[in-house]
């Protein structure tokens, strides 16, 4: 009899079957967090390291939903340099050339920096945050001057 306390907790072999490597049997596959990392077992016992995963493209609806989304910003862009335009006479009087000229660079540089600053903080999210984000920015980027007075004015 032993007087040590852990030895009723440990069997006879335990210390030599510690795993080296992570693998499964072949047929088997990993999922969830770190299943990138496990290998194969073959058949003779080596275990085959992971694949390295190649990055995925954009699928084919979120590549056109970015199209149209870029498409639309670039009106916005054209939208607010018209719509700018336009309200700079009305503007200067009530507030100097050098109030008006930088938001209206900022409100014309909006659109590409919203596309930018969502295609940027949403890499490696789900696809539903980026649409998310690219459609809050149609909604919110809309150019007020081109939309109330237009082109010719009233």
């Amino acid at each position: 009899m032993t007087s040590d306390s852990d030895d009723a907790l440990n069997w006879d072999g335990d210390e030599a079957q510690t795993p080296k490597e992570r693998a499964l049997p072949h047929g088997w596959n990993a999922v969830g967090k770190g299943s990138h990392d496990v290998g194969t077992i073959e058949d003779d016992g080596t275990v085959t390291p992971a694949p390295v995963d190649e990055p995925v493209g954009l699928s084919t609806p979120m590549l056109l939903l970015v199209g149209v989304v870029g498409g639309v910003y670039l009106l916005y862009t054209i939208g607010w340099i018209v719509g700018g335009l336009r309200l700079q006479p009305l503007a200067s009087f009530l507030v100097s050339d050098v109030m008006f000229l930088p938001w209206f660079v900022l409100a014309i540089a909006a659109p590409a920096l919203w596309f930018l600053a969502s295609w940027v903080l949403t890499r490696g999210r789900a696809a539903w945050i980026r649409v998310a984000v690219l459609l809050a920015g149609v909604v919110l980027l809309v150019p007020w001057p081109f939309v109330t007075v237009g082109v010719i004015g009233s």
